[in-house]
């Protein structure tokens, strides 16, 4: 799954900047400030830290949601272009199954 700075802030894209500052904060306090206890992992708080510096600067916020519906565009046309290709057209035969496959379902049918 692929995440985006919406997901790691946990606001929904149209959030308002007072919301995505006070979601900021809570996951902030998440994470103690930083000050956490030996062993704690805090390699996310990068990410959170990022996110929040995209998502509150109003240019780089439309600059990073106009990237992210340019990729959705493309990760539709090419699950579309799969689902029309020739290959998923074609029509399934009894030989296309592979043979342990096959004996299963024929000593389940006997």
């Amino acid at each position: 799954m692929i995440y985006t700075h919406y997901d790691y802030l946990e606001v929904a894209p149209g959030a308002p900047r007072e919301r995505i500052e006070a979601a900021y904060a809570r996951v902030l306090e998440r994470f103690n400030y930083g000050i956490a206890p030996t062993g704690q992992d805090l390699s996310g708080l990068v990410m959170i830290h990022a996110a929040y510096e995209v998502l509150s600067d109003p240019e780089s916020r439309r600059t990073y949601d106009y990237q992210l519906q340019q990729d959705a565009l493309a990760a539709d046309m090419e699950l579309r272009d799969q689902l029309e290709s020739p290959a998923m057209a074609r029509p399934r035969y009894v030989q296309d199954v592979p043979a342990p496959l096959n004996a299963a379902f024929s000593s389940i049918a006997a």
